[in-house]
């Protein structure tokens, strides 16, 4: 069974499909199709407060060809959600329903919440050890989700509006990190346990893929800081042209590195695991025990 995913974020749009195969030991679900379009709508939505016509037709026109790519895979079921972009832009519900009459696609706009309920919901399909305790972290192009997870629960969660996109466009105000701190101090710190940090999103996954770690091998703050460090040296050109990032990677990595950096100097966090899924993971396994659900 192929189930899909799309995942309206505010530096780029994608549609996961993956396929679910079940076997007497349990289940496996493979990759199949992976699209990812740099439409970047937070440009818009954290500058002018509104989705303009122009990015409006784009989106319009991903979705419809994202709907003939599901088509072609046979998909059994899919959900489509938007997050901070949409959220926060003025027009945001005019945009869905311009889209469900243009390009018959139905969007979602979801809190930050339930974006990390998604993505929370993935971690069982990798070998986490849950008798840990961890700070969640995931970074997007217009929020960021913060959770506290304790023996494979997630009792805590936030979301910030604080995003490499909003970073990159100067939109990033001094209260809200504030609050972080606050938050941190309240939830963390007054606490007795020692926390890993668990780091989600594009970035945070390039970063990784740069330190040559295997999968959940920690990462420490020093290296993140290597790292960082290291592509600072390059201008946005030498990142996509050296560094081979894409362009809508490479003006926003440094940005997105800052963040999880100071978020774990904050909590006092020294390693971090990348267990490289997201939302779009998420609404996958979702989709699939709701579709479990329906044949009890």
């Amino acid at each position: 069974m192929k189930f899909a995913a799309i995942d309206i974020g505010s530096n780029a749009v994608r549609l996961l499909v993956e396929e679910v195969i079940e076997h007497k030991t349990g289940t496996h679900i493979q990759k199949v199709s992976f699209t990812r379009v740099p439409l970047r709508l937070g440009a818009d939505t954290f500058d002018k407060g509104f989705i303009s016509n122009k990015k409006i037709a784009q989106l319009s026109t991903t979705m419809k060809a994202f709907w003939y790519l599901m088509e072609v895979h046979d998909v059994v079921s899919f959900r489509a959600c938007a997050t901070s972009a949409m959220r926060e832009a003025s027009n945001g519900k005019a945009v869905v329903k311009h889209i469900l009459q243009d390009a018959n696609l139905p969007i979602e706009i979801i809190s930050g919440k339930e974006e990390a309920d998604l993505i929370f919901g993935n971690f069982d399909q990798h070998k986490i050890d849950i008798t840990k305790s961890y700070l969640y972290i995931d970074v997007g192009g217009g929020s960021t989700e913060l959770s506290i997870i304790k023996k494979g629960v997630r009792v805590k969660s936030k979301s910030f509006r604080l995003g490499t996109v909003r970073a990159l466009q100067g939109k990033t105000k001094p209260a809200e990190w504030r609050a972080v701190k606050d938050w941190i101090e309240d939830e963390i710190l007054s606490k007795d346990s020692k926390y890993t940090a668990i780091g989600t999103g594009g970035n945070i996954n390039r970063v990784y893929k740069m330190s040559r770690r295997k999968m959940l091998e920690p990462i420490s703050m020093k290296e993140l800081k290597e790292i960082h460090e290291f592509i600072s040296k390059y201008s946005v050109e030498e990142r996509i042209t050296q560094l081979r990032l894409k362009p809508d990677r490479a003006d926003v990595i440094t940005h997105a590195t800052e963040i999880y950096i100071r978020v774990m100097e904050l909590a006092g966090v020294k390693k971090m695991i990348v267990p490289k899924v997201g939302l779009s993971d998420g609404i996958v396994v979702d989709l699939y025990q709701k579709h479990l659900a329906t044949l009890s």
